[in-house]
């Protein structure tokens, strides 16, 4: 049976996410034929406004509305800290803790050799740079507790004390297990995460 070019088209798109196979992008098309228009129409523009109306950081690279972003034009932060993550989600998921108050940086991604991705693939740079320009007292690295996350911590870590030998760099400590990701941690786990980070 042929399947009309329209929606199809939005199965296609479906399939083309992460984590979405054949079936499940059918479900979703078939699902989204029977919201009424004007869901559909609101639907429709939040994924239109999506990347016109957000932006990266200038500083952390984080997703934002505002540049600086909230995080890093909040007072109370303490400046001298840089909590350094693979994605703009493992960020979410550390705020909800309320645990940890200082800044951040979202690396987006991590270096896999397999998938060719170095480091200028990902903000390392920037973050060096910040290191270099800001009093940075303490690099928390929280990179996942993956073959790709460790290699990216211990990349980190090298070119960091290459930097600034006086830089504190410290590791999320016990709490996350091995090959987890942050942003599917619940907030106990990852408070003691943060609470039991060691130095490097």
């Amino acid at each position: 049976m042929k399947i009309a070019k329209a929606l199809q088209n939005v199965i296609d798109a479906f399939q083309a996410l992460p984590g979405i196979g054949p079936k499940s992008a059918q479900r979703l098309a078939y699902y989204l034929l029977h919201v009424p228009q004007i869901q559909l129409d609101d639907f429709a523009v939040s994924l239109s406004d999506l990347k016109k109306k957000t932006l990266l950081c200038s500083v952390c690279k984080n997703v934002a509305e505002i540049d600086p972003c909230e995080i890093c034009s909040e007072l109370g932060r303490n400046k001298n800290m840089i909590l350094v993550v693979e994605e703009p989600l493992d960020v979410v998921a550390i705020e909800k803790t309320g645990k940890y108050r200082g800044t951040y940086h979202v690396l987006h991604g991590k270096i896999s050799p397999l998938e060719n991705i170095g480091p200028d693939e990902i903000f390392t740079g920037e973050l060096f740079e910040r290191i270099k320009k800001e009093k940075v007292e303490e690099i928390i690295i929280a990179t996942n507790p993956t073959m790709e996350g460790e290699a990216t911590a211990m990349y980190l870590t090298k070119e960091i004390k290459k930097l600034n030998e006086r830089v504190k760099i410290t590791r999320l400590g016990m709490g996350i297990p091995t090959g987890a990701d942050l942003e599917y941690a619940d907030e106990a786990t990852l408070t003691q995460a943060i609470e039991g980070r060691r130095e490097i």
